[in-house]
């Protein structure tokens, strides 16, 4: 992604580009290392991971290195750079991955495979490292920014599934199916009507719902950025397999791009695509983390900050929020909103399911299968998400359920003074924060809209 959005303007950017490329065998002989203490401590990740790991480098290490993602920047260079010296930055750039950067790559390809993969831990969950249990429980409380033990995660998230479905029950009924959930997952993740045929489709789609989103959200939220976003197409050899946000950089004149893994989206489903635009541009991602890089009285690592709860909650509390916008105008579409919530509910059970009560990954499959209609690929990347990178996914829903629930607070506190684009303007306007400061921030928020 780093590659994908950085722009060459001149021969400087170049050699700042270069600069980044030569620090790369100190990053991997860095991790390299901190992975030999874990060997030596018994402190290893999953066989999965590692091997997930090695499947990555030996792709990268396949293509030549003229065509990976390291060279992205020097594809376009300016057209007002005179041809010569375009050609040498370029051959100079390739020079560096060549002679420093593959070998550091080859180096740590084989110590994965020789060396780290033999210690690789055959256990899925945390639990199973080194007083693995006491590990997890401070993993939850940091991704969460909260005091939640696990156990309490786990009820937390079969509740929320136990409500969700309960909604989709009612979702089926309007759209007149009369058949069971699992019929209804089966004919969504099935039936062509609900899937593009051309990437050009799919991002046409995404651009109208865009717009219309644009219309409603001056209701929702006073104060809005000024930069802007749009949809961008990601080479093939950006890996990944998610659509994402990327932050523009209003300095260099770089929007919000709202990224698109060209045509593996025609296995995304159109009817999630409301919730998905919302969730990743606005009033989501791009309106959170543009009006944080407006904020010049903060520090830049404050404005920044890549709090998860904070972050992630705030788009998916305004997936929700694009029910009061009116942006779900079908029984499909809504029921995509409730998948996308169950999903981020899911995680709640299942991440504790594995890193705490010892669930295998088929256990895991098989829960998010049964609640979602996310496609079978997309479940087991999930899946193997929340076995590498324990408690990171818990985030995303106990932020939505913190929002809504300091929102319910305030409208109750304020009675007729309450003003929902006041108060999303509370949420928004002093950058991330654990959940604990923005529920204090908010408490005193409410003290002054009372006195108003």
């Amino acid at each position: 992604y780093a590659a994908f959005n950085t722009r060459i303007d001149s021969a400087a950017d170049a050699r700042a580009w270069m600069t980044r490329l030569s620090a790369l065998p100190d990053y991997y002989a860095a991790n390299v290392a901190n992975m030999r203490r874990g060997i030596a401590t018994g402190f290893t990740q999953t066989r999965i991971a590692t091997e997930s790991a090695i499947s990555t480098l030996r792709a990268q290490l396949a293509a030549p290195a003229s065509a990976g993602s390291l060279m992205l920047p020097f594809r376009t260079l300016p057209a007002t750079m005179p041809k010569a010296e375009a050609e040498a930055l370029r051959a100079e750039a390739l020079a560096i991955v060549e002679s420093k950067v593959r070998p550091a790559q080859r180096a740590t390809l084989a110590f994965l495979e020789t060396d780290y993969l033999p210690h690789a831990r055959p256990g899925l969950g945390a639990s199973t490292l080194p007083d693995g249990k006491a590990y997890y429980a401070w993993l939850v409380r940091r991704h969460t920014t909260t005091t939640m033990t696990p156990a309490e995660i786990h009820t937390l998230g079969l509740r929320e599934i136990a409500r969700i479905r309960g909604e989709m029950a009612a979702e089926m009924a309007a759209a007149g199916f009369k058949g069971t959930l699992p019929e209804f997952l089966t004919l969504l993740r099935t039936d062509p009507q609900f899937y593009a045929t051309s990437v050009d489709g799919y991002v046409a789609h995404a651009a109208e719902i865009a717009k219309r989103v644009d219309l409603a959200v001056p209701g929702a939220i006073g104060r809005l950025p000024r930069l802007t976003f749009g949809f961008r197409i990601l080479p093939p050899e950006v890996g990944g397999s998610s659509n994402g946000y990327l932050a523009g950089n209003p300095a260099l004149g770089i929007a919000g791009g709202v990224m698109i893994h060209g045509t593996k989206v025609l296995k995304f489903p159109l009817f999630q695509l409301p919730s998905w635009v919302i969730h990743e541009g606005v009033p989501g991602h791009h309106t959170q983390i543009a009006l944080a890089q407006e904020l010049e009285d903060l520090p830049a690592f404050r404005r920044a900050d890549d709090l998860t709860a904070y972050v992630e909650g705030w788009a998916l509390y305004t997936e929700w929020l694009g029910i009061e916008m009116g942006i779900y105008r079908t029984p499909y579409e809504r029921f995509g909103r409730l998948s996308y919530e169950a999903w981020r509910a899911a995680r709640l059970v299942i991440d504790t399911g594995i890193h705490d009560q010892g669930w295998s990954r088929q256990q895991a499959i098989d829960y998010l299968t049964a609640n979602t209609a996310l496609s079978a690929g997309e479940i087991s990347g999930e899946i193997d998400r929340y076995i590498g990178w324990p408690g990171q996914a818990l985030a995303y829903k106990v932020g939505e359920l913190t929002i809504r629930r300091l929102r319910t607070r305030a409208e109750t506190a304020l009675g007729p003074k309450f003003d929902v684009r006041r108060f999303h303007d509370a949420v928004l306007g002093s950058g991330p924060m654990p959940l604990a400061v923005l529920d204090r921030q908010i408490a005193t928020w409410e003290v002054a809209e009372a006195r108003r």
